[in-house]
Parts: C-alpha cells; sequence; structure tokens
C-alpha cells in the first residue's frame, strides 16, 4: 500500500514557521506566549503524526496488523528502529521528545513549556528526516 507523507511534511513545515516567529518575539511579550503555544502544538501534532504513520508503516513489516495495534507509542518507536525507520541514536531522541509531549500535556505550565522548547530545533530536524526516510522507504 502506498502512503502519502505530506502530512507529516508539512507539520513539520508549520512548526518551522512558528519557531521563526517564535525567534522574533520579545521575549515576555504576549506575542511570546502566542508563538510558543503554536510550536508546543505544532510540536505535539508533528509527533502525533510520526507515529500514526509509523503505525501504518510498520503493519507492512509484520504477519498481524493487530500486533501493531496494540502498541503503545514508545513501543512504536522501537519497532521503528527496529526495522531500521530510525537508527538507535534517533530513537532515543524520539523517546525524549514523547516524555517531553508527556510532560507539556500533562503539566502545564511556562516551565514545562520552556523545557520542551530546548529540544524543538532538533526535534523539527528529526521530523523532515523521518518524512524523507517514510518517503522514499514507503512513498
Amino acid at each position: 500500500m502506498k502512503l502519502n507523507f505530506d502530512h507529516l511534511q508539512r507539520c513539520s513545515l508549520t512548526l518551522e514557521r512558528s519557531l521563526q516567529s517564535l525567534a522574533k518575539a520579545e521575549l515576555a511579550s504576549v506575542d511570546y506566549e502566542v508563538f510558543r503555544n503554536a510550536v508546543i502544538k505544532s510540536f505535539e501534532l508533528t509527533l502525533e503524526t510520526a507515529g500514526k504513520l509509523l503505525r501504518k508503516v510498520l503493519k507492512s513489516y509484520v504477519a498481524s496488523p493487530q500486533e501493531i495495534d496494540a502498541l503503545v507509542f514508545k513501543d512504536i518507536l522501537r519497532h521503528a528502529a527496529r526495522h531500521g525507520l530510525l537508527s538507535a541514536v534517533e530513537l532515543e531522541r524520539w523517546l525524549a521528545y514523547r516524555d517531553s509531549r508527556n510532560e507539556t500535556a500533562h503539566n502545564y505550565g511556562e516551565q514545562f513549556a520552556e523545557n520542551t522548547l530546548r529540544q524543538i530545533t532538533d526535534f523539527q530536524r528529526d521530523a523532515l528526516a523521518l518524512y524523507e526516510t517514510l518517503r522514499k522507504k514507503h512513498g
């Protein structure tokens, strides 16, 4: 089955544009908070989109697609690494991204958002790299 990975690319590019806008905003301004929130939401959407696409792709690697449906997000990432869709180093970063996403989703506050922001540039690069890997291997 041919999958379309354009949404992952679009999410990643939206994240990049949000980061650019955040960089231009004055610290402690309302604009900064608006763009920081946009970056965090774009990060969450991009991460979730990547996970859903990986889940779909991984079904082609196993005899029983239900096996993949039963996996939690981090196990999806581990299976992606086993099948050469993520390197071991990338896997560790993606697991950390998932932890950050869980922190920002469940623990509200400026400190959690700022902690996540420190990873966003790397995440955006990794999301685009994943898009390219998926497109080349399954597109």
